[in-house]
């Protein structure tokens, strides 16, 4: 699922399809479709199913989609090539922080989304509006794995678990990953990644299993590769992991001792033509009788005020946000990130091509 997607199957015999300027007349009409992106696969069907197609709905208007795998240089090469074509893109935490110090994003007009006060306070952010919260898990497939795995040291046990295990091509979470497998306390993590020590730990932690390492680029790819018997073991968004089950009939087993829990943001690219669409979309997927369709389908936390109180105990109890889950989560440190992923890129690459 890469590459431009517009939704143009079925466009010219339906109602809402119909240019900007005839369903917002307040607004000019821009020289384009709002361009939304976002992490492709599973997770971005749920979000046409319950965002972008209620939207263009509403609006009579039409929104294209695209996907990425992530990476600033992909922000910053559009931005500074002056030919960008993308609108609104979910981002990482760290990606959030970055971008907003490198002003490669608009900053978020949160009168026109809804106000600060309508959002957990950790969704709030100069640049950016809390989109989902959601947990790195380890996750495997019960149909073929003797044994449930109980955590990251597990990961590393090939003994135990033989077979090839899966980590995102990424130092943020493969290092903590890393750590956590050797026996770090989380509490201890990023105190110790920041130095040199931490670092040569980390990666002597995944030398150790470097020949049975394959490496995922996009959030689809774990599920499948579980699916298929290709790894026994990999980190995994939780959300996708659970969707799998719920709608392929897969039994996949999800760790959450010492998961990773952090929460991604909608940005507005900048110099975006789109501006006052995007925030029009913001607005619309920021309302929490919209936001709380989200964890019904796949479990995800969602950020608006509001939304978790309309959703049933059990569901609740299955989000990375739920009490349980969060009081065992190392909670990813984008400030951390915001430090050390420049350095850190390049020596996770160098160890890459090792």
């Amino acid at each position: 699922m890469r590459g431009r997607r517009p939704w143009l199957r079925g466009l010219a015999a339906l109602p809402w399809a119909l240019p900007w300027a005839m369903t917002l007349p307040g607004h000019a009409q821009g020289p384009r479709d709002l361009t939304v992106v976002s992490w492709g696969g599973a997770y971005q069907d749920v979000q046409r199913d319950i965002f972008f197609r209620p939207w263009m709905t509403a609006r009579d208007a039409r929104l294209l989609e695209e996907t990425w795998d992530g990476g600033m240089d992909v922000l910053r090469e559009r931005i500074r090539s002056g030919t960008n074509n993308w609108d609104l893109v979910q981002v990482e935490g760290h990606q959030l922080l970055i971008g907003c110090r490198e002003e490669l994003f608009e900053p978020m007009d949160w009168e026109a989304i809804g106000g600060r006060e309508a959002y957990l306070p950790a969704a709030v952010q100069d640049c950016g509006v809390g989109a989902i919260a959601y947990s790195m898990v380890l996750a495997w497939d019960r149909a073929t794995l003797r044994g449930a795995p109980a955590g990251w040291a597990d990961f590393f046990d090939t003994d135990r678990f033989p077979g090839r295990r899966a980590l995102r091509r990424r130092p943020r979470t493969t290092l903590e990953i890393a750590l956590l497998g050797d026996g770090v306390a989380p509490s201890e993590v990023y105190a110790l990644l920041a130095t040199q020590a931490g670092q040569d730990r980390a990666f002597r932690k995944l030398d150790s299993i470097r020949a049975q390492l394959a490496w995922w680029d996009r959030g689809s790819q774990p599920a499948l590769w579980l699916a298929s018997g290709e790894v026994v073991l990999s980190c995994a968004h939780n959300g996708r992991i659970a969707l799998a089950n719920a709608t392929d009939g897969r039994d996949f087993g999800i760790a959450w001792a010492q998961n990773l829990a952090m929460m991604d943001s909608w940005v507005i690219l900048r110099g975006s033509p789109n501006r006052q669409r995007a925030l029009d979309f913001l607005r619309f997927a920021g309302q929490p009788a919209v936001q709380a369709r989200l964890p019904r389908v796949m479990p995800c936390g969602v950020t608006a005020l509001g939304a978790l109180a309309e959703l049933p105990a059990p569901l609740l109890a299955q989000l990375s946000t739920s009490p349980a889950h969060a009081a065992a989560a190392l909670r990813i440190d984008e400030a951390f990130w915001l430090r050390h992923l420049d350095a850190l890129n390049r020596r996770f690459a160098a160890w890459l091509r090792g």
